[in-house]
């Protein structure tokens, strides 16, 4: 790839103000590159922008924070703290689970906690394999971190000798071969822990029956901390868009890019749906990588993307955002109601394409507390409280499939209340506001994506070489967010974007 020229004054156009642009700008402002971000929507933070129903604010896509070391690192290269800008606090229990037996487990920070929770669940003998599921996610994650997570591009060869020269026994945490549903098999005995250390899997749009193993390192991930934005999620997109202003960077809402402008020395700037052309020295888009690849932003720059279009898709979602009354069942903050059959789940998602008869659902009910005393934190007995479900479903929503239910049909909302009044939580749906979201939503609204939320598929060992890196061969086009390397997720998008500002400085 040709180089920037150092004297170009003009300045690095980035296209989408989620967090992997807002991170990929505060980090070039804060080494003196002039940045300018074009974002289509009226606010930044993209998956992570605030929702509202009526006069509710929702988080309405990831709830909590990890890896907080990610910003913590950002904030301070632009000579800022963090943990000052965006309170927070520790959660002590990460998700409360519930199966159809009446069985339940708090999953807790702590790990010996949640040993000795495990231990009265499933047995004693679980409970160590609790304790060694923990440390060979441990020796997963140590053995990715570097070669891997904070890596421009790794390929197999360059990740195994990084990882050999370090440390060799590290080769084998790793298990590239093995399927996440595969190892958990082998580490443990009891199916239910099974299906719970399996939906892992799903935070990266991917199926445990066909991930790698390597997903198993989510438990190391939680177990360095779970946190809790004290304003929601979005305070964080909030927070870094100030910090990036008071730098520097400029950002302009309702913007809409339709075109990157190129000549045979690459980007000369961007074209905007109201004919404004910006001049640009260089283009980041963090978009999903397959609208580029299918001309999104014109032909020239579809070559940046190659064949990204082609790479299996995530999954979607169902999300529904509910102000109403919640009764019986002790809601935490996080609570997961787990399907009988997670492979027929699973199977009727990815390959039936319709919404699971019996699905496996998410409920955040961001007006309760993540410790062992707060099932009740503050909720009295006839107040509505805000509820976000979330049920996964196939990324088609470019497209009608027959018998799914979802999109137009009403019903599907009386599914999700029914299958939950099964394990006991009792909404009071009648004078509830509610909003719902399906796939057909998710593609609207990010093009190019079908409604897939997490980028491409994480199937297969060769999935996660497979998503392009923040170099394209596109002189002056570069990548980022959660379709590119390293992977979806706040704190992956937010490294895309480092990654990506990292490369334009060395290409300066």
């Amino acid at each position: 790839m040709s180089r920037l020229p150092i004297s170009d004054r003009r300045p690095v156009v980035v296209i989408g103000a989620g967090i992997a642009g807002l991170a990929c700008a505060l980090e070039l402002v804060a080494r003196g590159v002039p940045t300018v971000v074009l974002e289509s929507a009226d606010a930044p933070g993209g998956k992570m922008a605030r929702a509202r129903l009526q006069q509710h604010a929702f988080d309405a896509g990831p709830t909590v924070l990890t890896m907080r070391w990610v910003f913590e690192e950002l904030f301070a290269a632009a000579g800022a703290s963090f943990v000052e800008q965006v309170p927070m606090r520790a959660a002590a229990v990460l998700a409360r689970h519930a199966w159809h037996d009446g069985a339940r487990l708090d999953l807790h920070a702590d790990a010996a906690r949640s040993a000795a929770e495990i231990g009265r669940f499933a047995g004693a003998a679980e409970a160590q394999r609790f304790l060694n599921f923990c440390s060979e996610a441990r020796d997963t994650y140590r053995a990715l971190e570097r070669d891997f997570i904070r890596a421009q591009r790794p390929s197999v060869t360059r990740l195994a000798a990084g990882i050999a020269a370090r440390r060799p026994s590290d080769l084998l945490a790793i298990r590239p071969f093995e399927t996440l549903w595969r190892a958990l098999q082998r580490l443990f005995a009891d199916a239910r822990l099974q299906q719970l250390f399996g939906r892992y899997a799903t935070y990266c749009g991917s199926s445990p029956f066909e991930a790698p193993a390597t997903l198993m390192l989510v438990a190391h991930v939680e177990q360095q901390g779970v946190w809790l934005v004290d304003q929601g999620m979005f305070r964080i997109a909030e927070a870094i868009e100030q910090l990036a202003s008071q730098r520097g960077a400029r950002f302009h809402y309702q913007a809409r890019a339709v075109q990157i402008a190129t000549d045979r020395g690459g980007v000369t700037g961007v074209e905007l749906a109201s004919g404004l052309v910006l001049p640009a020295a260089a283009v980041v888009v963090t978009a999903d990588v397959a609208a580029l690849a299918q001309g999104r932003l014109g032909s020239a720059a579809a070559r940046a993307a190659g064949k990204a279009d082609r790479l299996p898709r995530s999954l979607s979602a169902v999300t529904w955002l509910v102000t109403a009354h919640a009764a019986g069942f002790p809601l935490m903050r996080h609570n997961v109601f787990f399907s009988r059959d997670y492979r027929a789940e699973f199977d009727e998602v990815l390959r039936a394409r319709r919404f699971p008869s019996d699905p496996t659902i998410y409920v955040c009910a961001q007006d309760r507390g993540a410790d062992e005393n707060s099932a009740d934190d503050g909720i009295a007995p006839c107040a509505a409280e805000r509820l976000f479900c979330l049920v996964n479903a196939a990324p088609d929503g470019d497209r009608a499939v027959a018998g799914d239910g979802v999109g137009e049909s009403e019903g599907i909302d009386q599914r999700l209340f029914s299958a939950l009044e099964r394990f006991g939580v009792k909404v009071a749906t009648a004078g509830a506001s509610m909003c719902r979201t399906t796939p057909r939503d998710f593609a609207l609204r990010y093009p190019g994506s079908s409604g897939a939320l997490y980028g491409s598929a994480t199937h297969g060992w060769r999935a996660s070489f497979e998503r392009p890196g923040s170099s394209t061969p596109v002189p002056g086009i570069y990548l980022a967010g959660g379709s590119v390397h390293p992977g979806p997720g706040v704190p992956m998008a937010a490294l895309s974007g480092r990654l990506a500002a990292q490369r334009i400085l060395e290409d300066r």
